[in-house]
């Protein structure tokens, strides 16, 4: 592919927007060395494992410009006080799903959530999710919706967005009006309602806008679209009530990847069966 088709291309536009991301974070945290520095080796790491990757596979065309963008997303949920090998261990992590767990060529799991996900699991990684200003002024906010909005607009993914946020933002709401059940490890209606605040918000609209909107990983259909927006919602903010910590995003989106492989696989049987039905001829009549 061209330069000038690429940089036409959706991938060319994430990867602008959050480059910009990792910038202003960076020089408004007053840390940009260290906010380099720390993008430099999650995304050095995803683009050398999925260049490994590729070659292991003996692709004919190697343009890791996704690798960069999951690189990318790491660095910028990833506090950047984060150990390097920490870093590019989630990185790694994210990349071995895309090439490990694939249907059609196309990666099953959101990378950088698999990725991140599995830090947590793994190495309790700390997610400050710095890259969506959460420390920063609140003013900042309208830069993720900007950016998130140019993003969203050029892959049509709007009614994704709308279902998750809506569905996301009423049960949180609707949660934090009563006190949960407590003694059991479930969190009170104090605790829910944190993350309608900064920089729990923060992080679910960088979530909504620009990781859950990846067009391997999300269907294209609107109706598919709000089905998967308010499923990834229901478990988002059901495991966030119920459990708290830092994974409940990443395990709401993992299940809508879940229902979109199965809609997916049911959409082709359907399809397969068709020409099986037609193929069905009248007996001869005389």
């Amino acid at each position: 592919m061209k330069f000038r088709q690429w940089v036409k291309t959706p991938k060319a536009l994430v990867l602008v927007v959050l480059t910009v991301y990792l910038a202003i974070a960076a020089l408004g945290s007053h840390a940009f060395a260290a906010g380099m520095k720390h993008g430099a080796i999650a995304v050095g790491s995803a683009l050398a494992v999925d260049i490994i990757c590729c070659l292991f596979e003996r692709r004919k065309r190697i343009l890791p410009d996704g690798a960069f963008i999951t690189g990318l997303i790491v660095a910028l949920v990833l506090g950047f006080t984060s150990a390097w090998y920490i870093v590019a261990a989630t990185s790694t992590l994210a990349i071995l799903p895309k090439h490990l767990l694939v249907r059609k060529k196309k990666p099953i799991f959101n990378p950088a959530a698999a990725g991140l996900l599995l830090s947590v699991l793994l190495f309790q990684s700390q997610q400050s999710w710095w890259g969506a200003f959460g420390d920063l002024s609140p003013w900042y906010l309208a830069l993720i919706f900007i950016g998130g909005y140019f993003v969203t607009h050029r892959i049509n993914k709007f009614p994704l967005v709308f279902s998750f946020l809506g569905t996301y933002l009423i049960l949180l709401y609707v949660l934090g009006m009563g006190v949960i059940p407590a003694g059991t490890g479930f969190l009170d209606a104090a605790g829910v309602s944190d993350a309608l605040q900064p920089p729990f918000i923060n992080a679910a609209l960088f979530f909504a806008l620009i990781m859950l909107t990846d067009p391997p990983t999300s269907p294209n259909k609107n109706v598919d679209q709000i089905v998967f927006g308010f499923l990834t919602a229901a478990v988002s903010a059901g495991v966030y009530a119920y459990f708290g910590g830092l994974m409940y995003l990443f395990i709401g989106l993992l299940a809508g990847n879940v229902y979109h492989l199965l809609r997916s696989m049911s959409t082709q049987n359907a399809r397969q069966a068709k020409p099986a039905a037609g193929s069905r001829t009248a007996p001869n009549r005389r």
